[in-house]
């Protein structure tokens, strides 16, 4: 069964940094692409970022240039490095996985990061 777990949330000030990261128990390269969302309070969820197969990555536009996701292939880990947070950029962050039986994907528990103006 596929699990993803998230860590590394917390609360941190404007203009610092945090990283996530989305273990799985399965390889990685199970999947076309992993990801993480985002949904802050009264917010709809909304796509921060993601990483395909083959290693490409795309972002929002409100993250791009301060987030930037990777992953350790040898750890089954993928990570988002989060630099110059702002107070908007608080919601919970969950991490995601989808495969071509699973386009709806597979979901971590969901992490807070809050950011303190």
């Amino acid at each position: 069964q596929v699990q993803l777990v998230e860590s590394g949330g917390g609360l941190v000030q404007a203009g610092g940094s945090l990283r996530l990261s989305c273990a799985t128990s399965v390889s990685i390269f199970s999947f076309l692409s992993m990801g993480w969302y985002r949904r802050a309070p009264g917010n709809q969820r909304e796509l921060v970022g993601a990483i395909i197969r083959g290693g490409s990555t795309n972002y929002a536009d409100s993250v791009k240039g301060r987030f930037t996701i990777s992953r350790d292939n040898d750890k089954n880990t993928v990570y988002l490095q989060m630099n110059s947070l702002k107070p908007e950029d608080t919601a919970v962050y969950y991490c995601y996985a989808r495969t071509l039986s699973n386009m709806d994907g597979y979901w971590g528990q969901g992490t807070q990061v809050t950011v303190s103006s």
